[in-house]
């Protein structure tokens, strides 16, 4: 039974150490201070928000199936995942919960192998490059969609 008033926020891996990793890429915001603006957003919008990071494909991939219980809609920036991962990719289509793709970062102004993804193309909501705001843009947009 789906819960439309619950978003479930998924971080993948090496997000964990946000604040510390390459501040010059991706600022120096923590994880926790992410998930207190991604939580903020949609408090603003009148849901409450589930927050999850894991380096593991396969937690995600669990999380992302336990969302379609409770959730109306999930927010991830998969890292890595993003251009490798096609379970990552089955199971977001698979639960048929609208979903933002947020990466903090502008994949597209780095290294070539970060412009794929897997995700671009099924994502209902997508952001790229707008630091950690990007997550309450990614927020707010997936609520207007609700």
């Amino acid at each position: 039974m789906t819960n439309a008033r619950r978003m479930m926020l998924l971080n993948g891996p090496n997000l964990n150490l946000l604040g510390t990793r390459e501040p010059d890429v991706y600022g120096t915001a923590t994880l926790a201070d992410v998930e207190q603006l991604a939580a903020a957003a949609a408090a603003e919008a009148g849901y409450e928000l589930r927050a999850l990071q894991s380096n593991h494909e396969g937690v995600l991939i669990d999380a992302i199936h336990a969302a379609r219980e409770d959730c109306a809609a999930i927010i991830i920036n998969p890292g890595g995942l993003t251009h490798t991962s096609v379970s990552l990719r089955d199971a977001l289509t698979g639960v048929g919960l609208p979903f933002a793709e947020v990466h903090i970062s502008d994949v597209y102004a780095r290294e070539e192998f970060r412009h794929f993804s897997y995700l671009d193309d099924v994502a209902a909501v997508r952001v790229v490059g707008e630091g950690v705001d990007g997550y309450a843009r990614a927020v707010r947009e997936l609520a207007a969609l609700l």
